[in-house]
């Protein structure tokens, strides 16, 4: 009898091209099971079970593993405690935490047709997941250097796709699949390799045509320069099958990295596009210049200027009426990608819609001139004409720079610098002071920081209802942020009321 296994592990394992220690480990396993159900039935033991290559023979044995006194049975069936093991099995050794009790079982028969049955569904089991992982190594091995792959669709599963792939099955979920396409069993597909999972039970590859990364790994198949270390990705962002942007930087400045991408009457570009179901694929600078860099982002649109706030992370971009639409885009399509692309948040404006914010921002900037300095609308105007904004600017800019501006007499610009300097010793005492009357939760909200606060604090706005009651507008005019951030920082605000 312990031959005859043996000869049929052999046979076993010549038939399904796999290793002869795989087959004998499903033999074990099936024995192991059959013990349980014989001599065990409705519990949870641990049976182990080796058979000897050589002889066929076979050891069964039931263990226990050894837990903490202090911990109790998780699992009765196949723990024993510290003190119990070390008492009924001293002859085993010393009994430690994370050791097995074993005790042998002899006489045992598994024999007769269901140890037949269930021995032939734990092998065949066992001998599909060793089939599937040596056909999973084998296509690793195969495509270890590539990032694309190409099959054939082999079946629709719930609606997803399952992709043949040489020996092995790959699944391409619809949620990574371009909206538009419609595949059919037969239709020949590329995709990005996304992940492989070596568990699963079902398809162990998952392939996308979605991800930022099939776009650039095209475009590494079509630009034989960026191989070539000409040409750099820095960047892509995609609405699938809709229009992406790719951000390229050179390398070697004898190329245009523009038209090196493009191709000759596009045609890199359009095989690209081709590929992924039309999508209309940007292809911009890159640039290590953030306002440079969103210029380019925003293309096609042509824009005016760009007022950036580094503190927010955020650009505003001025654009004239006929460029507007361009540059934000069908339902805010571009300036999305392009502050995905970039990383900035980004905020479109006409050239009307600039200015009234403008005219906004300069009267608040000399109301406060006039009530900080004690000057009239007049000779605030004058300084805000001349770039001259702050408390900061009057007080500290170097006197000579100042009075090159031919404003003041110098008596009179002392006098004004020594008001500055008082205003800004007086507006942070009383900024300490509002802060320790505010409210913590104010204090500690998201997007708050210790300028803001003090703004609002010196404003009467001192606790979290005080904020939530603000409108976005009144905030905006209280501290002058953008409008978006006010928003945002409104919403938290208004959390708390559930």
């Amino acid at each position: 009898m312990n031959r005859e296994l043996l000869e049929i592990v052999e046979a076993l394992a010549h038939e399904k091209n796999v290793d002869e220690s795989i087959v004998l480990s499903a033999l074990e396993s099936a024995i192991a099971s059959a013990v349980k159900k014989a001599d065990f039935p409705g519990t949870d033991v641990d049976i182990q079970v080796r058979v000897d290559p050589e002889t066929g023979e076979q050891k069964v044995w039931r263990q226990w593993l050894v837990v903490p006194d202090d911990q109790g049975l998780q699992a009765p069936d196949r723990e024993i405690l510290q003190w119990e093991a070390q008492e009924d099995y001293s002859d085993q050794g010393e009994m430690n935490v994370g050791d097995y009790v074993k005790e042998e079982l002899k006489d045992v028969k598994v024999t007769g047709r269901r140890f037949a049955t269930d021995a032939k569904q734990v092998i065949l089991q066992k001998l599909r997941e060793a089939e599937r992982n040596q056909l999973l190594n084998e296509f690793l091995q195969q495509y270890k250097n590539l990032k694309i792959v190409t099959g054939q669709v082999k079946r629709m599963d719930r609606g997803d796709a399952i992709i043949e792939i040489g020996r092995v099955d790959a699944r391409l979920p619809r949620s990574e699949m371009i909206p538009a396409e419609n595949l059919r069993i037969g239709d020949r597909v590329r995709a990005y390799l996304l992940k492989v999972d070596p568990t699963s039970r079902q398809q162990q590859i998952t392939l996308s045509r979605t991800c930022n990364e099939f776009l650039i790994e095209l475009f590494k198949q079509v630009v034989p320069e960026i191989d070539e270390g000409l040409l750099e990705i820095k960047g892509a962002v995609r609405d699938p099958g809709e229009r992406a942007k790719l951000a390229v930087q050179v390398k070697d400045k004898r190329i245009d990295p523009l038209g090196t991408c493009i191709g000759v009457r596009g045609c890199r570009v359009q095989s690209v596009s081709q590929e992924l179901y039309g999508e209309r694929v940007d292809i911009i600078q890159w640039s290590d210049q953030p306002a440079e860099y969103v210029m380019s982002a925003l293309q096609p649109a042509a824009v005016s200027s760009i007022i950036v706030h580094e503190d927010e992370k955020l650009m505003e971009v001025i654009t004239d009426s006929e460029n507007l639409g361009k540059a934000i885009g069908a339902n805010g399509q571009n300036v999305r990608l392009a502050s995905e692309l970039t990383g900035w948040d980004i905020k479109i404006m006409d050239d009307e819609e600039a200015a009234e914010k403008r005219e906004a921002e300069q009267g608040r900037l000399k109301q406060e001139l006039v009530n900080k300095l004690d000057i009239d609308d007049e000779v605030a105007q004058v300084l805000l004409d001349n770039g001259i904004e702050t408390l900061e600017e009057i007080a500290y800019l170097p006197e000579e720079e100042l009075m090159s501006l031919g404003l003041f007499e110098e008596e009179d610009l002392q006098e004004l610098r020594s008001r500055a300097r008082t205003g800004l010793i007086t507006q942070a005492i009383e900024a300490k002071e509002v802060l320790k009357q505010m409210d913590k939760a104010l204090l500690e909200l998201e997007g708050m920081d210790e300028e803001l606060a003090s703004k609002l604090g010196l404003r009467g706005i001192k606790t979290l209802d005080d904020l939530a009651d603000l409108s976005t507008g009144e905030l905006v005019d209280l501290t002058g942020l953008d409008e978006e951030r006010a928003a945002q920082i409104i919403m938290k605000a208004r959390e708390h009321w559930g």
